[in-house]
């Protein structure tokens, strides 16, 4: 029978190392579902691991599995040296190090809270769940996880739904970029308005994507090295130039978004004045460079210039971030009821499994009884005799049966209808208390 402190947690994760080193520990030639499979069950096979389900995401590299072995540090050097072969001592140490661990009722905790998305790089992001459940499906096909593993991950997911449903977790951008474009889609920029890219970096290239994804279509990108340009501009369907021909440029601007790493002001009051020249249409400058790209003079000198920049930007992201952490409690209660919840679930699911093993058993003693024990007094009976004693026996092994798992059923259908009641008025009652608090903390 299977223990709740089999449960195990392993993670790397943003909180313990930094992001561009998470990459060493992603598990190498694994692009393939057979691929895959091969080597999770190498991994199960050689850790001695019941269950297996593996979990990579550009912040955190996950491995949740079950085993009856405790995480020593004998275990925990054994895990290393076995998942990571491949890395240097200083990597496998660096790793052991700075990894998460996790077993019982705190690896069930864990769970819960990064599906909620509490634990996330981005509090309230809800990516991770579609990732933890695409994880499960594939190590659930590849038949690397089984009964226990399905357990949590269907009461993770559960409790993520209705944390996202009954808290404003993943309400207020705290993405500056988000932010940005939001801010920017406020003023009413037509699809058909033509945007100048400043700058082909890492922002820039978020930026892209949410102008993508809102369907404008009209870029022209400037950085300078014209490769980056061009790449970006690609992506974009959109012509690519060095920044030092940003003077020359002689189309139509409607939107200026810079975000380099230049030191100075790259759009001064006269660039732009050569850019825009006698347009006076509505223009919209969004600046997200640290120190700004464009200067600020622009908007004061032109009464239609609408001017974002990055400042005000990071501060409406940290009171929004303040906000999703006010959340981020509520989430946390909520968790903390479904974490016994679960508990009970999981020892009433052990019940049931255990329950499908007494007819087994009990046909086996029946055949050893007739097959050894009272072999020769069976074989000394007479036909008439023989088929009584066998019709009895017959009965009693139903009966034998019957019994303890109707009564057992009967107890696993009441609590699991007591425990179902008990958890919608449990999470009525943690939500009026939260509403309670929150209107508290309001006044």
């Amino acid at each position: 029978m299977e223990n709740i402190h089999n449960y195990k947690i392993i993670t790397i994760t943003h909180k313990q190392i930094q992001l561009k080193k998470i990459g060493r520990y992603v598990l190498p030639n694994v692009d393939t579902p057979e691929a895959m499979g091969d080597h999770l069950h190498a991994l199960k096979e050689q850790l001695g691991l019941s269950e297996l389900m593996y979990l990579s995401t550009c912040n955190r590299v996950t491995f949740l599995f079950t085993c009856s072995a405790p995480i020593t540090a004998f275990f925990k050097d054994r895990f290393f040296d076995t998942v990571y072969d491949y890395l240097t001592e200083e990597e496998k140490v660096e790793g052991k190090d700075s990894a998460g661990f996790y077993e019982g009722r705190e690896a069930i905790q864990h769970l819960l809270e990064v599906a909620s998305s509490t634990d996330s790089l981005v509090v309230g992001e809800r990516e991770i769940l579609r990732q933890l459940r695409t994880s499960y499906e594939q190590c659930r096909t590849l038949g690397t996880t089984g009964d226990s593993i399905r357990l949590i991950l269907d009461t993770a997911i559960e409790v993520a739904k209705y944390v996202y449903s009954n808290t404003k977790i993943g309400e207020k951008p705290i993405s500056v970029v988000s932010l940005a474009i939001q801010r920017m889609l406020m003023h009413g920029i037509p699809n058909d308005a033509h945007f100048l890219i400043v700058g082909a970096g890492q922002t820039n290239n978020l930026v892209a994507k949410f102008l993508i994804k809102h369907q404008f279509s009209n870029f022209t990108v400037f950085n300078r090295t014209l490769s980056r340009a061009q790449d970006l501009a690609h992506r974009l369907d959109a012509k690519a130039h060095q920044l030092e021909d940003l003077a020359d440029y002689k189309g139509k601007v409607d939107v200026i978004i810079a975000c380099t790493g230049a030191t100075e002001h790259i759009i001064t009051p006269e660039l732009y004045h050569h850019l825009v020249g006698e347009d006076r249409s509505k223009k919209v400058l969004l600046d997200l460079a640290v120190p700004n790209n464009i200067d600020p003079k622009i908007a004061e000198l032109n009464d239609n210039v609408r001017y974002i920049e990055i400042e005000h930007l990071q501060f409406l992201a940290k009171q929004n971030m303040s906000f999703r952490k006010k959340e981020m409690l509520k989430a946390k209660k909520i968790i903390a009821y479904e974490l016994n919840s679960f508990i009970k679930k999981f020892e009433e699911r052990q019940l049931e499994k255990a329950l499908h093993e007494i007819p087994q058993q009990i046909k086996a003693i029946k055949g050893h009884a007739v097959g050894n024990v009272f072999k020769k007094e069976l074989n000394g009976l007479d036909q008439n005799t023989l088929e009584l004693v066998t019709r009895m026996m017959d009965y009693m092994e139903k009966r034998c049966i019957s019994i303890p798992m109707e009564v057992a059923k009967t107890q696993l259908v009441h609590k699991g209808s007591k425990r179902q009641a008990m958890s919608k008025r449990a999470k009525q009652r943690i939500l009026r208390q939260l509403i309670t608090d929150n209107n508290n903390e309001a006044v």
